[in-house]
């Protein structure tokens, strides 16, 4: 790693997901990962292509989102979703669960749900995101138990759009229940080097951020960021 690259720029999925969001703003996105060395950069599944060919023969990943932001879609169809974005040259995907089967109870369902995004993936990695401001304790570790058992790369925070985004709480319980072997992203809320640093101590191994530069840098982030 170069002695200009903050240690903490492997841990970032560079993040912009706004329903707007410019080919302009993307291309930023973009250069923004190439200059500072960040894990990924994370964009909704229609960005895929334009991203992938603004990051041709760089190192970051292009990460899509898939069933985003709710998680109420048909299974297959988020499974659908991350084939395609794979097939565009996603190097990554980030789903969201189905919510309200989580909150009802229907791990089963929820089982499936997960299972079909992550057969279409194959060997690329999935992220399954909570959506933990809308959950208890026992829904999170239900939740993060599925996850442990189907073998999924990672265990998200939040999708950034609900209530609610990564606590410390969170990130150490979903790292209790997972164990050593599945990953961690703490999204939604980290926007500083401070509460970055916080997420990797209490068990993140990835941060989900639109203010990946504020956090390498030790700026303040711009108000109203993801």
């Amino acid at each position: 790693m170069s002695p200009n690259v903050s240690p903490l720029a492997t841990y970032i999925d560079h993040t912009l997901l706004a329903a707007d969001a410019s080919q302009a703003s993307i291309r930023q996105l973009c250069l923004e990962a190439r200059e500072h060395s960040f894990k990924s950069v994370c964009v909704n599944s229609a960005n895929v292509p334009f991203a992938v060919e603004c990051l041709r023969g760089a190192a970051p990943l292009v990460c899509a989102v898939v069933g985003f932001p709710l998680g109420a879609g048909m299974g297959a169809a988020k499974a659908y979703e991350a084939q395609l974005a794979i097939e565009a040259g996603a190097g990554e995907i980030d789903m969201v669960l189905n919510i309200g089967w989580l909150k009802d109870g229907l791990l089963d369902q929820v089982r499936d749900d997960i299972a079909q995004v992550l057969a279409a993936c194959g060997a690329v990695p999935l992220k399954v995101i909570l959506e933990t401001g809308l959950l208890t304790d026992a829904q999170k570790i239900s939740a993060c138990t599925l996850c442990r058992e189907l073998n999924v790369a990672f265990v998200k925070t939040s999708t950034g759009f609900g209530h609610g985004g990564a606590t410390l709480a969170d990130v150490r319980l979903m790292r209790k229940v997972v164990g050593a072997n599945i990953g961690v992203k703490a999204s939604g809320g980290v926007r500083d080097l401070a509460t970055a640093q916080g997420m990797v101590e209490a068990g993140a191994t990835r941060l989900g951020s639109s203010s990946g530069i504020a956090i390498v840098s030790g700026a303040k982030a711009v108000e109203g960021s993801y």
